[in-house]
């Protein structure tokens, strides 16, 4: 079984022949008026032989859709060329002018030229590093850009599900090449760019398998800001990451998407409280009650918490007499290239 959303990005030629779908038989009978006044054989085909010619041909196909028209026409651009040997793959006309217009960041996207930095997640009780969490960065010899703007530009152009695996996999051979083994490494993932667990995320197993890690040094968690709407489907990610070996952890509780129930719901093995919650936490009575009511719903099906985002001592002290065992946040460390050293702790004080 395959998953065309998170395969390989088929690149775009310089000659070749499109195909234009629709499952609408209305639409595709404008398609068929429109597209097959080209050179190609069969109705809704065009050959082109430049890509501005393909950009202009796509431009006039464009003024007869809809914007949700747009959304439901599939291109298939198989290349004449030679430089690919990927079968070409559907996608919608929306998503390929994305692609167009955000074309640096795109082929950045395609040729994963981006690494990995990690920050430290501390044992309140010991102070010592118990895990880092990998997040994307530029890297060190490659184009500059923002994070969020690489997110924001691969759901704009439908390769949201190829950056995740990418981005997971880089996070993979930056802690081989960092991290001994017994350290806990901290993964992200967008839940919605799993479609079929069992495939989608076998790329991320092999990865696992080839840099010869232990899978139980791993723990998957659901990226913040991803909003879940379906428990059931995360439920099943979640067992396919447990089945072979590996923990998970749930970001963001106390904020508006990660509620109790949701919690309680899926059960995962770290609880990280949002860091909305932990900011301030030792002047706030409500932030205190709701954090209280988190340990209390996690130890009952026996998570380990952990307070992100904190940037002050006082918070440190509070969350640690409030039973929180795990931190992380800029007072204990900001992403780096490079783990702390050997037996460093993050503070001099803890």
């Amino acid at each position: 079984m395959e998953c065309s959303a998170c395969s390989r990005v088929t690149p775009i030629e310089d000659r070749g022949i499109v195909t234009v779908r629709s499952a609408d038989p209305a639409v595709q009978h404008r398609i068929n008026g429109q597209a097959g006044t080209g050179s190609a054989s069969s109705p809704g085909s065009f050959r082109y032989n430049s890509q501005e010619e393909l950009l202009g041909r796509l431009h006039e196909l464009q003024r007869i859709f809809s914007a949700e028209e747009r959304d439901e026409v599939q291109l298939t651009i198989a290349g004449l060329g030679g430089k690919s040997e990927s079968r070409p793959s559907a996608v919608s006309l929306n998503h390929f002018f994305a692609r167009l217009e955000n074309h640096s960041l795109v082929q950045l996207i395609m040729k994963a030229e981006f690494t990995s930095h990690m920050q430290p997640i501390v044992d309140m009780e010991t102070g010592s590093i118990f895990a880092y969490e990998f997040l994307l960065r530029a890297a060190e010899d490659g184009p500059s850009f923002q994070p969020y703007q690489l997110f924001q530009t691969a759901q704009a152009t439908g390769l949201h599900s190829f950056l995740d695996r990418a981005a997971r996999i880089s996070a993979i051979e930056v802690s081989a090449r960092h991290l001994s083994p017994g350290t806990k490494r901290f993964v992200n993932f967008l839940p919605s760019s799993i479609y079929n667990p069992n495939y989608c995320l076998s790329h991320t197993f092999a990865a696992i398998d080839r840099c010869s890690l232990d899978p139980a040094d791993f723990v998957f968690e659901v990226v913040e800001t991803e909003r879940i709407e379906d428990i059931a489907h995360l439920r099943s990610i979640f067992q396919v990451y447990r089945e072979h070996g590996m923990k998970v952890a749930l970001d963001d509780v106390g904020s508006g998407f990660s509620t109790l129930e949701v919690l309680t719901a899926l059960q995962p093995d770290f609880v990280k409280i949002d860091r909305g919650l932990v900011d301030r936490c030792d002047q706030d009575e409500g932030k205190q009650e709701r954090i209280r009511e988190i340990l209390k719903r996690a130890a009952s099906f026996g998570a380990s918490v952990l307070a992100e985002g904190m940037e002050r001592r006082e918070e440190w002290e509070y969350c640690r007499s409030a039973g929180i065992r795990l931190a992380q946040g800029y007072l204990l460390g900001k992403p780096a290239a490079a783990p702390l050293g050997d037996g460093a702790r993050p503070a001099s004080w803890l």
